[in-house]
Protein backbone atom coordinates (compact mmCIF):
# COMPACT_ATOMS: atom_id res chain seq x y z
CA UNK A 1 0.00 0.00 0.00
CA UNK A 2 2.81 2.36 0.93
CA UNK A 3 4.66 1.69 -2.32
CA UNK A 4 1.73 2.88 -4.44
CA UNK A 5 0.89 5.89 -2.29
CA UNK A 6 4.56 6.71 -1.75
CA UNK A 7 5.18 6.78 -5.49
CA UNK A 8 2.33 9.25 -5.93
CA UNK A 9 3.76 11.47 -3.17
CA UNK A 10 7.26 11.31 -4.63
CA UNK A 11 6.17 12.46 -8.11
CA UNK A 12 3.37 14.84 -7.10
CA UNK A 13 4.03 18.45 -8.19
CA UNK A 14 2.74 19.64 -4.81
CA UNK A 15 5.23 17.64 -2.72
CA UNK A 16 7.61 19.83 -0.72
CA UNK A 17 8.79 17.31 1.92
CA UNK A 18 8.42 13.66 2.91
CA UNK A 19 6.68 12.84 6.19
CA UNK A 20 8.91 11.10 8.73
CA UNK A 21 6.01 9.05 10.11
CA UNK A 22 5.31 7.31 6.77
CA UNK A 23 5.80 3.79 8.08
CA UNK A 24 5.07 0.41 6.58
CA UNK A 25 4.94 -3.13 7.98
CA UNK A 26 8.06 -5.23 8.37
CA UNK A 27 8.23 -8.47 6.37
CA UNK A 28 11.32 -9.88 8.08
CA UNK A 29 10.26 -12.04 11.01
CA UNK A 30 6.56 -11.83 10.13
CA UNK A 31 4.35 -14.89 9.72
CA UNK A 32 3.39 -15.85 6.19
CA UNK A 33 0.48 -18.24 5.69
CA UNK A 34 0.44 -19.96 2.31
CA UNK A 35 -2.83 -21.55 1.26
CA UNK A 36 -1.95 -23.99 -1.49
CA UNK A 37 1.54 -25.47 -1.22
CA UNK A 38 1.92 -26.81 -4.73
CA UNK A 39 4.93 -26.03 -6.89
CA UNK A 40 4.22 -22.28 -6.92
CA UNK A 41 3.39 -22.11 -3.22
CA UNK A 42 6.62 -23.92 -2.44
CA UNK A 43 8.60 -21.44 -4.56
CA UNK A 44 6.99 -18.64 -2.53
CA UNK A 45 8.10 -20.37 0.67
CA UNK A 46 11.67 -20.61 -0.61
CA UNK A 47 11.73 -16.88 -1.22
CA UNK A 48 10.02 -16.04 2.07
CA UNK A 49 12.66 -17.97 3.97
CA UNK A 50 15.26 -15.50 2.70
CA UNK A 51 13.35 -12.84 4.67
CA UNK A 52 13.47 -14.99 7.81
CA UNK A 53 9.69 -15.30 7.78
CA UNK A 54 7.80 -17.85 9.86
CA UNK A 55 6.02 -19.95 7.25
CA UNK A 56 2.72 -21.73 7.80
CA UNK A 57 0.90 -23.61 5.07
CA UNK A 58 -2.41 -25.33 4.45
CA UNK A 59 -2.75 -27.83 1.64
CA UNK A 60 -4.89 -30.83 0.68
CA UNK A 61 -1.83 -33.01 1.13
CA UNK A 62 0.96 -32.43 3.59
CA UNK A 63 4.44 -32.03 2.14
CA UNK A 64 7.20 -34.49 3.00
CA UNK A 65 9.05 -33.71 6.22
CA UNK A 66 12.30 -32.97 4.39
CA UNK A 67 10.49 -30.52 2.08
CA UNK A 68 9.00 -28.72 5.10
CA UNK A 69 12.36 -28.56 6.81
CA UNK A 70 14.08 -27.22 3.68
CA UNK A 71 12.01 -24.03 3.84
CA UNK A 72 11.12 -24.06 7.54
CA UNK A 73 7.40 -24.50 6.85
CA UNK A 74 4.87 -25.68 9.42
CA UNK A 75 1.72 -27.52 8.34
CA UNK A 76 -1.72 -26.35 9.47
CA UNK A 77 -4.30 -29.09 9.05
CA UNK A 78 -7.03 -26.48 9.61
CA UNK A 79 -7.03 -23.38 7.45
CA UNK A 80 -8.58 -21.50 10.37
CA UNK A 81 -5.40 -21.91 12.41
CA UNK A 82 -3.33 -20.43 9.58
CA UNK A 83 -5.69 -17.47 9.17
CA UNK A 84 -5.60 -16.62 12.87
CA UNK A 85 -1.80 -16.67 13.13
CA UNK A 86 -0.61 -15.10 9.86
CA UNK A 87 0.49 -11.52 9.25
CA UNK A 88 0.33 -12.15 5.50
CA UNK A 89 -2.02 -14.70 3.93
CA UNK A 90 -1.21 -15.71 0.35
CA UNK A 91 -3.64 -17.64 -1.86
CA UNK A 92 -1.90 -19.97 -4.31
CA UNK A 93 -4.65 -22.48 -5.14
CA UNK A 94 -6.33 -23.61 -8.35
CA UNK A 95 -9.88 -22.41 -8.89
CA UNK A 96 -12.20 -25.39 -8.42
CA UNK A 97 -15.67 -25.96 -7.02
CA UNK A 98 -14.02 -26.47 -3.63
CA UNK A 99 -11.94 -23.29 -3.73
CA UNK A 100 -14.61 -20.98 -5.21
CA UNK A 101 -15.05 -18.21 -2.62
CA UNK A 102 -12.72 -20.08 -0.29
CA UNK A 103 -12.12 -16.81 1.53
CA UNK A 104 -15.35 -15.16 2.61
CA UNK A 105 -16.70 -13.11 5.49
CA UNK A 106 -16.06 -15.83 8.07
CA UNK A 107 -12.46 -16.41 6.97
CA UNK A 108 -11.67 -12.69 6.78
CA UNK A 109 -13.05 -12.31 10.29
CA UNK A 110 -10.59 -14.90 11.55
CA UNK A 111 -7.61 -12.94 10.26
CA UNK A 112 -5.66 -10.44 12.33
CA UNK A 113 -6.82 -6.83 11.95
CA UNK A 114 -3.19 -6.07 11.05
CA UNK A 115 -3.02 -8.79 8.37
CA UNK A 116 -2.69 -8.45 4.61
CA UNK A 117 -4.43 -10.80 2.16
CA UNK A 118 -2.52 -11.55 -1.06
CA UNK A 119 -4.15 -13.31 -4.00
CA UNK A 120 -2.03 -14.62 -6.89
CA UNK A 121 -4.34 -17.49 -7.83
CA UNK A 122 -7.75 -16.61 -9.32
CA UNK A 123 -10.12 -13.81 -8.42
CA UNK A 124 -13.09 -16.03 -7.60
CA UNK A 125 -11.15 -17.73 -4.79
CA UNK A 126 -12.17 -14.66 -2.75
CA UNK A 127 -15.71 -13.42 -2.13
CA UNK A 128 -15.02 -9.90 -3.39
CA UNK A 129 -18.11 -8.38 -1.77
CA UNK A 130 -16.95 -9.72 1.59
CA UNK A 131 -13.44 -8.41 0.91
CA UNK A 132 -14.72 -4.92 0.15
CA UNK A 133 -16.64 -4.92 3.42
CA UNK A 134 -13.62 -6.21 5.36
CA UNK A 135 -11.32 -3.56 3.90
CA UNK A 136 -13.82 -0.75 4.44
CA UNK A 137 -14.39 -1.75 8.07
CA UNK A 138 -10.69 -2.45 8.78
CA UNK A 139 -11.42 -6.11 9.56
CA UNK A 140 -8.05 -6.68 7.89
CA UNK A 141 -5.36 -4.10 7.22
CA UNK A 142 -4.95 -4.47 3.48
CA UNK A 143 -5.13 -6.62 0.37
CA UNK A 144 -2.86 -7.08 -2.64
CA UNK A 145 -4.57 -8.64 -5.65
CA UNK A 146 -2.99 -9.72 -8.91
CA UNK A 147 -6.32 -11.29 -9.90
CA UNK A 148 -9.96 -10.22 -9.68
CA UNK A 149 -13.29 -11.20 -11.16
CA UNK A 150 -13.97 -10.04 -13.73
CA UNK A 151 -10.66 -8.86 -15.17
CA UNK A 152 -10.54 -5.93 -15.43
CA UNK A 153 -13.02 -4.84 -12.77
CA UNK A 154 -15.84 -2.47 -13.80
CA UNK A 155 -14.57 1.08 -13.42
CA UNK A 156 -17.13 1.80 -10.69
CA UNK A 157 -16.20 -1.24 -8.57
CA UNK A 158 -15.67 -0.25 -4.91
CA UNK A 159 -12.32 -2.08 -4.73
CA UNK A 160 -10.89 0.56 -7.08
CA UNK A 161 -11.61 3.36 -4.61
CA UNK A 162 -10.07 1.91 -1.47
CA UNK A 163 -6.69 3.16 -0.26
CA UNK A 164 -5.79 -0.12 1.48
CA UNK A 165 -5.73 -2.34 -1.60
CA UNK A 166 -3.26 -2.73 -4.46
CA UNK A 167 -4.54 -4.30 -7.69
CA UNK A 168 -2.30 -5.36 -10.56
CA UNK A 169 -3.56 -6.64 -13.94
CA UNK A 170 -2.73 -10.36 -13.61
CA UNK A 171 0.97 -9.83 -14.29
CA UNK A 172 2.49 -12.38 -11.91
CA UNK A 173 4.24 -14.12 -14.82
CA UNK A 174 4.51 -11.12 -17.11
CA UNK A 175 8.22 -11.06 -17.83
CA UNK A 176 9.96 -11.68 -21.14
CA UNK A 177 11.86 -14.64 -19.66
CA UNK A 178 8.77 -16.26 -18.13
CA UNK A 179 6.77 -15.99 -21.35
CA UNK A 180 9.65 -17.50 -23.34
CA UNK A 181 9.92 -20.36 -20.85
CA UNK A 182 6.18 -21.06 -21.08
CA UNK A 183 6.31 -20.99 -24.89
CA UNK A 184 9.27 -23.39 -24.92
CA UNK A 185 7.46 -25.75 -22.57
CA UNK A 186 4.32 -25.66 -24.73
CA UNK A 187 6.37 -26.45 -27.84
CA UNK A 188 8.15 -29.31 -26.07
CA UNK A 189 4.77 -30.80 -25.15
CA UNK A 190 3.44 -30.50 -28.70
CA UNK A 191 6.54 -32.11 -30.16
CA UNK A 192 6.28 -34.96 -27.65
CA UNK A 193 2.68 -35.65 -28.71
CA UNK A 194 3.57 -35.54 -32.41
CA UNK A 195 6.48 -37.92 -31.86
CA UNK A 196 4.52 -40.33 -29.67
CA UNK A 197 6.72 -39.61 -26.66
CA UNK A 198 5.72 -39.06 -23.01
CA UNK A 199 4.27 -35.58 -22.46
CA UNK A 200 6.56 -33.57 -20.14
CA UNK A 201 3.80 -31.44 -18.56
CA UNK A 202 0.79 -33.69 -18.89
CA UNK A 203 -2.22 -32.64 -16.84
CA UNK A 204 -4.37 -35.43 -15.47
CA UNK A 205 -8.08 -34.60 -14.92
CA UNK A 206 -9.18 -34.99 -11.30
Amino acid sequence: MYLHAGCQIAVSPGTKYFAVDWLGVEVTGATLGIIGMGSIGYKVAQRARAFNMRILYHNRNRRRKEEEEAVGAHYCAKMEDLLQQSDFVMLVVNLTAETHKLIGKKELGLMKPTATLINISRGAVIDQDALVEALQNKVIRAAALDVTYPEPLPRDHPLLNLNNVIITPHIGTATVQAIHTMAEEAIANMLAVLNGQPIPSEVFPK
